[in-house]
């Protein structure tokens, strides 16, 4: 089993902003020299909180300082965008990066996003699935281009001029395309069911309650068959808060204590998702009533912690309960005790995983 990590970011309102981003680099300088295969990053234009507004632009910041981890958008929210805008600007960062990116794509959760771009009232997974068509037929095909969709038309037959490079949109390094990964929230998610159609791998949110994560193996399996296709557990990530301690006290207060960074994270996650009529995806049951959906369930039901030893075991039960999946990803949180939070980290790429994978025989 592989280790990723994923950042939203979601930081405490107030904090000075430049250094919340010199602390979400810092994080991923830190999993690239502890052998994290990945680190995937949000992006969101209208919230205090989650403060990453362009997470092409802030990877772009660590293609230069980081050696062998992957770095991968988690998401591009497509209909945020113009699709040749992210095509030529995926294509630099696939360049920037050496070919070490990944290109992960939805199409957005954040209500007030679609809001300001005018897209809230919008079918806006038709949205993505055109954008990241004409993305990829851009990459695939030659100017002028000339694509005619739903929602942007995209041509340059009125300024072509081969000799000089004009109208011709760059490719990325990685041929046809860098691979694609695409960030799934919901239970019995019709998203997982494209993708895996498609060819592309699955992110299950870090969120969302293991019976539902259960369920996107289910999805991928029907997708795959759809596409000819074989699922592998290899193409599968599922995300997890995780906090790791030298011991559970320690563990116990700060991923589960209801003023930690943990409880921020999901007090602030449950605020947006329960309040815009999702409570679903903290339950473990469909008829689980709406009440029982608190902080303190939550966080007990989706917070990995403990010491080495408590943590495996847990990402073994996990594993147990959702099915075989090839990587975990390791869910970023605010840094409020930076000590804490950087050993936690060191603890689960040299203790944790070795655990695991000893135990899986890989």
């Amino acid at each position: 089993m592989q280790l990723s990590f994923f950042t939203m970011p979601l930081h405490p309102l107030g904090r000075d902003y430049r250094e919340t981003l010199r602390e979400d680099r810092a994080a991923i300088l830190l999993a690239d020299e502890l052998g994290f295969a990945e680190a995937f990053v949000g992006e969101h234009v209208t919230d205090l909180a989650e403060t990453v507004t362009s997470s092409l632009t802030f990877l772009a910041s660590l293609a230069y300082e980081t050696r062998r981890i992957k770095l991968g958008s988690g998401t591009i929210n497509l209909p945020n965008s113009h699709p040749a805008a992210v095509a030529a600007q995926v294509a630099m960062v696939d360049h920037m990066c050496d070919g070490r990116f990944i290109l992960g794509i939805s199409p957005g959760g954040l209500r007030s996003d679609a809001e300001v771009f005018g897209t809230l009232d919008n079918d806006r997974k038709a949205m993505a699935r055109e954008a990241i068509e004409q993305v990829l037929a851009i990459w695939a095909g030659t100017a002028p281009y000339d694509l005619k969709g739903q929602f942007w038309q995209i041509s340059t037959g009125r300024t072509l001029d081969r000799e000089i490079g004009q109208g011709i949109i760059l490719q990325p390094l990685q041929r046809p395309h860098p691979p694609i990964a695409v960030a799934c929230m919901s239970p019995f998610s019709e998203s997982v069911t494209h993708a895996a159609s498609q060819g592309w791998s699955i992110i299950s949110a870090n969120f969302l309650q293991p019976v539902w994560v259960a369920s996107h193996w289910q999805k991928m399996l029907e997708g795959a068959a759809a596409g000819g296709r074989t699922a592998r557990p290899a193409d599968w990530r599922v995300a997890r808060s995780v906090f790791v301690a030298d011991d559970d006290a320690t563990a116990q207060a700060y991923a589960k204590g209801s003023a930690g960074p943990y409880a921020h994270y999901y007090r602030s996650l449950m605020r947006k998702l329960i309040g815009n009529g999702r409570p679903e995806l903290f339950k473990t049951s469909r008829d689980q009533p709406d009440a029982s959906i608190t902080l303190d369930f939550v966080l007990d039901s989706l917070v990995i912690c403990g010491t080495p030893q408590r943590v495996a075991e847990q990402i073994l039960a996990l594993r147990e309960q959702v099915g075989d999946f090839g990587t975990l990803v390791y869910a970023g949180h605010d840094w409020a005790d930076r000590a804490l939070a950087e050993r936690s980290m060191r603890l689960m790429a040299e203790e944790v995983m070795p655990r695991v994978n000893a135990a899986l025989g890989e």
